[in-house]
């Protein structure tokens, strides 16, 4: 029900939700595969010493951002269809924007990195140990955060500075800003300048250029390579990479760097569940259990966990 005169509420009604069984398996099967994916990836860089690499300090970044993304876009749908509630106060609402938000920035951030740490890796080959060092990574990683958040700050401030809302019932799955926006009465006219300046320029456009930029040096030093069969594999990779990179930046650029008045929540629901689902569950695929180091631990791991139980069965015996 609209309540078109109220001026401050203290909960949504998320409405999005689907009550259908086939729903809720379906989203439970695909955050379950997502967790599975990602946490092994995560678990096998941590414990094997073969991967204490830079790549795959930042492979393990992006599993745990991935994993966080899922929780944030899922978990109101779970909650829901197992206690009934689809009641979330304005609070929460507001937390669970400036989650999503602040993961999605620092992850588009984490695959800027990753380009670079790939371009120092393939056209500086001989300095990759030198460059690619482990203060460097920690910097890296911090410089993220930090970047993320101090973009987002003024982001978040003005959400908590809205406090008119023309509806307490948001037709979607999960809170989200344009949702959000689209249901207040306040001024939004800062935020969504913000949004496109700040978000689309320096959270968008730079680190897709630097992406794009790493990738045209690469590109360039895998076509000197003199084997075919090199050349292809390389190839591969990268077109896989930025796959991943091009569906993530426009399924971003499409639900945010819209008019609030311009946006169509229907098509807003596709692209949150590309994000929540399909990438988080394509990156382990792409970045890791495709590479040849990651089925190697991945191998260690599962034999020496066979040969244990097999040892632990024998002494039982």
């Amino acid at each position: 029900m609209d309540h078109r005169n109220v001026s401050t509420i203290t909960y949504f009604f998320i409405t999005g939700i689907s009550d259908e069984p086939f729903v809720f398996l379906l989203v439970l099967l695909v955050y379950l595969i997502t967790l599975v994916e990602n946490l092994t990836i995560f678990l096998l860089i941590c414990i094997d010493h073969h991967l204490h690499k830079p790549m795959y300090f930042f492979l393990a970044n992006l599993s745990i951002l991935d994993i966080t993304c899922s929780a944030i876009t899922f978990h109101k749908i779970f909650s829901s269809f197992i206690s009934g509630d689809n009641i979330v106060s304005v609070l929460q609402c507001r937390m669970q924007i400036i989650a999503f938000l602040l993961v999605s920035c620092y992850e588009l951030l984490v695959l800027t990195v990753m380009s670079y740490d790939r371009y120092v890796a393939i056209c500086k080959p001989l300095h990759y140990n030198l460059i690619m060092n482990l203060k460097l990574c920690a910097l890296l990683t911090l410089f993220c955060w930090i970047c993320g958040f101090l973009e987002g700050l003024p982001l978040f401030m003005g959400i908590f500075q809205l406090t008119c809302f023309k509806s307490n019932e948001m037709d979607y799955f999960f809170c989200d800003i344009m949702p959000f926006l689209k249901l207040t009465c306040s001024d939004i006219s800062f935020l969504q300048l913000y949004i496109y300046i700040v978000g689309g320029l320096v959270t968008g456009l730079i680190p897709f250029t630097l992406i794009f930029i790493s990738y045209i040096f690469i590109i360039g030093t895998i076509l000197s390579i003199r084997s075919s069969g090199g050349r292809r594999k390389a190839f591969y990779t990268c077109s896989s990479h930025l796959t991943v990179v091009i569906c993530f930046y426009a399924s971003l650029n499409f639900q945010y760097m819209r008019p609030s008045t311009a946006v169509n929540l229907g098509y807003n629901k596709f692209f949150s569940l590309l994000n929540g689902a399909a990438v988080p569950i394509l990156n382990p695929l792409i970045y890791s259990l495709k590479n040849k180091d990651v089925k190697a631990a991945l191998a260690r791991k599962l034999r020496f966990a066979v040969s244990t139980n097999i040892q632990t069965h024998e002494r039982k015996m």
